[in-house]
Protein backbone atom coordinates (compact mmCIF):
# COMPACT_ATOMS: atom_id res chain seq x y z
CA UNK A 1 0.00 0.00 0.00
CA UNK A 2 0.98 3.29 -0.64
CA UNK A 3 -0.46 6.38 1.13
CA UNK A 4 -0.50 10.02 0.08
CA UNK A 5 -1.17 13.19 2.44
CA UNK A 6 -1.30 16.55 0.89
CA UNK A 7 0.05 19.93 2.58
CA UNK A 8 0.07 23.24 2.02
CA UNK A 9 -3.82 24.42 0.34
CA UNK A 10 -4.83 27.44 1.57
CA UNK A 11 -5.86 31.08 0.07
CA UNK A 12 -4.28 33.40 -2.50
CA UNK A 13 -4.84 36.51 -4.23
CA UNK A 14 -5.27 36.31 -8.06
CA UNK A 15 -0.98 36.53 -9.05
CA UNK A 16 0.12 34.80 -6.03
CA UNK A 17 1.80 31.87 -5.42
CA UNK A 18 0.94 28.39 -3.10
CA UNK A 19 3.03 25.44 -3.17
CA UNK A 20 1.50 22.11 -2.17
CA UNK A 21 2.91 18.95 -1.20
CA UNK A 22 2.26 15.76 -1.16
CA UNK A 23 4.52 12.80 1.50
CA UNK A 24 4.58 9.40 0.75
CA UNK A 25 4.46 6.63 2.48
CA UNK A 26 4.27 2.89 2.58
CA UNK A 27 5.31 0.87 -0.69
CA UNK A 28 7.03 3.88 -2.21
CA UNK A 29 9.63 1.85 -4.18
CA UNK A 30 6.54 0.87 -5.65
CA UNK A 31 5.08 4.11 -7.41
CA UNK A 32 6.50 5.00 -11.28
CA UNK A 33 5.08 8.55 -11.15
CA UNK A 34 3.01 10.64 -9.28
CA UNK A 35 0.65 13.39 -10.59
CA UNK A 36 -1.50 15.98 -8.73
CA UNK A 37 -5.34 16.53 -9.80
CA UNK A 38 -7.60 19.35 -9.19
CA UNK A 39 -11.83 19.21 -8.57
CA UNK A 40 -14.46 21.81 -8.47
CA UNK A 41 -18.06 21.16 -7.59
CA UNK A 42 -20.08 20.01 -9.95
CA UNK A 43 -17.33 19.25 -12.20
CA UNK A 44 -14.93 16.00 -13.59
CA UNK A 45 -11.73 15.94 -11.65
CA UNK A 46 -9.07 16.65 -13.90
CA UNK A 47 -5.50 16.44 -14.34
CA UNK A 48 -2.95 19.29 -13.59
CA UNK A 49 0.71 17.39 -13.49
CA UNK A 50 2.68 14.55 -12.95
CA UNK A 51 5.99 13.40 -12.67
CA UNK A 52 8.06 10.30 -13.07
CA UNK A 53 9.31 9.51 -9.58
CA UNK A 54 10.88 5.86 -10.05
CA UNK A 55 13.60 6.02 -12.36
CA UNK A 56 14.42 8.37 -15.28
CA UNK A 57 12.84 12.20 -15.85
CA UNK A 58 9.40 12.90 -16.83
CA UNK A 59 7.44 15.88 -16.08
CA UNK A 60 3.64 16.48 -17.85
CA UNK A 61 1.29 19.98 -17.14
CA UNK A 62 -1.98 20.33 -18.24
CA UNK A 63 -2.10 23.17 -20.92
CA UNK A 64 -4.05 25.43 -18.02
CA UNK A 65 -0.99 25.32 -16.04
CA UNK A 66 1.67 25.21 -18.16
CA UNK A 67 4.27 27.82 -17.23
CA UNK A 68 2.72 28.50 -14.23
CA UNK A 69 2.87 25.41 -12.38
CA UNK A 70 5.94 23.03 -11.53
CA UNK A 71 6.33 19.81 -10.09
CA UNK A 72 9.12 18.74 -8.76
CA UNK A 73 10.41 15.54 -6.36
CA UNK A 74 12.42 14.80 -3.52
CA UNK A 75 12.78 11.10 -3.29
CA UNK A 76 15.06 11.37 -0.38
CA UNK A 77 12.24 13.01 1.48
CA UNK A 78 9.53 10.97 -0.51
CA UNK A 79 7.63 14.05 -1.20
CA UNK A 80 6.15 15.46 -4.29
CA UNK A 81 5.57 19.43 -4.69
CA UNK A 82 3.61 21.59 -6.22
CA UNK A 83 4.49 25.07 -6.76
CA UNK A 84 1.86 27.17 -8.32
CA UNK A 85 2.73 30.75 -9.31
CA UNK A 86 0.72 33.87 -10.78
CA UNK A 87 -2.60 32.07 -9.42
CA UNK A 88 -5.93 32.67 -11.41
CA UNK A 89 -9.37 32.51 -9.04
CA UNK A 90 -9.92 29.22 -12.10
CA UNK A 91 -6.94 27.97 -10.35
CA UNK A 92 -9.60 27.44 -7.35
CA UNK A 93 -9.87 23.80 -6.38
CA UNK A 94 -9.58 20.61 -3.92
CA UNK A 95 -5.90 19.19 -5.34
CA UNK A 96 -5.47 15.66 -4.54
CA UNK A 97 -2.25 14.32 -5.10
CA UNK A 98 -2.23 10.49 -6.73
CA UNK A 99 0.05 7.73 -7.05
CA UNK A 100 0.69 5.01 -9.92
CA UNK A 101 2.82 1.81 -10.09
CA UNK A 102 2.17 1.26 -13.69
CA UNK A 103 4.65 2.10 -16.17
CA UNK A 104 1.99 1.78 -19.08
CA UNK A 105 -1.63 1.59 -20.01
CA UNK A 106 -3.89 4.65 -19.72
CA UNK A 107 -2.80 8.18 -20.39
CA UNK A 108 -0.20 10.02 -17.97
CA UNK A 109 -2.99 12.57 -17.38
CA UNK A 110 -6.23 10.02 -17.41
CA UNK A 111 -7.37 9.60 -13.55
CA UNK A 112 -7.70 5.74 -14.38
CA UNK A 113 -3.93 5.49 -14.38
CA UNK A 114 -3.27 6.26 -10.65
CA UNK A 115 -3.73 3.73 -8.00
CA UNK A 116 -3.74 5.40 -4.60
CA UNK A 117 -4.85 9.21 -3.71
CA UNK A 118 -4.47 11.49 -1.16
CA UNK A 119 -7.90 13.22 0.86
CA UNK A 120 -7.35 16.40 -0.85
CA UNK A 121 -6.09 20.40 0.24
CA UNK A 122 -8.53 22.89 -0.80
CA UNK A 123 -6.97 26.03 -2.49
CA UNK A 124 -8.79 29.46 -3.17
CA UNK A 125 -7.85 32.01 -5.44
CA UNK A 126 -9.26 35.60 -5.21
CA UNK A 127 -9.77 37.68 -7.76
Amino acid sequence: QVRLVESGGGSAQAGGSLRLSCAVSGRTFTTYATGWFRQVPGKAREFVASIVTRTGTGTYYADSVKGRFTISRDNGENTVYLQMNDLKPEDTAVYSCAATSSRSGWPIDSLRRYDYWGQGTQVTVSS
